[in-house]
């Protein structure tokens, strides 16, 4: 299984008022961890997809906060896929922390679209074949 691993050490600007890292920044540190399983994995960075008219928008998430992270802690964003349909494919992906806690767990659903027509179409063969093995 093709699993992805991203790094991200937190900074002042991830931090809110309480002195940890703000829930909403948490969906950029996924989303960051899905753009390194795309380049690694399907061999598209965000500009492939571009130039080659697709995208991929998110549909659901859903995530759970385990505990939390503060500046400088060193975290790891692990993306596995799971379940590949027509038109959509689903990701875990959870967060650990420099002690090997785990920070959260999400559950992600991505969906293909055109972007001309801005309609759902079918997975590309470069992201579905990672979901098949």
């Amino acid at each position: 299984m093709n699993i992805g691993e991203k790094q991200i050490i937190v900074s002042e600007k991830d931090i809110d008022g309480l002195n940890h890292v703000n829930n909403s920044v948490y969906l950029n540190y996924l989303e960051s961890g899905r753009e390194a399983w795309y380049i690694k994995y399907a061999g598209y960075s965000y500009d492939d997809f571009h130039r080659n008219n697709l995208g991929t928008v998110v549909l659901r998430i859903d995530i759970m906060y385990k505990k939390e992270a503060v500046i400088h802690d060193q975290l790891q964003v692990i993306t596995i896929p799971k379940e590949l349909g027509n038109t959509s494919f689903v990701f875990e992906q959870k967060i650990m922390n420099q002690n090997e806690e785990v920070v959260c767990e999400a559950t992600i659903t991505k969906v293909m679209i055109d972007l001309t027509t801005r309609k759902s179409r079918p997975v590309i063969e470069e992201i579905a074949r990672n979901f098949r093995q």
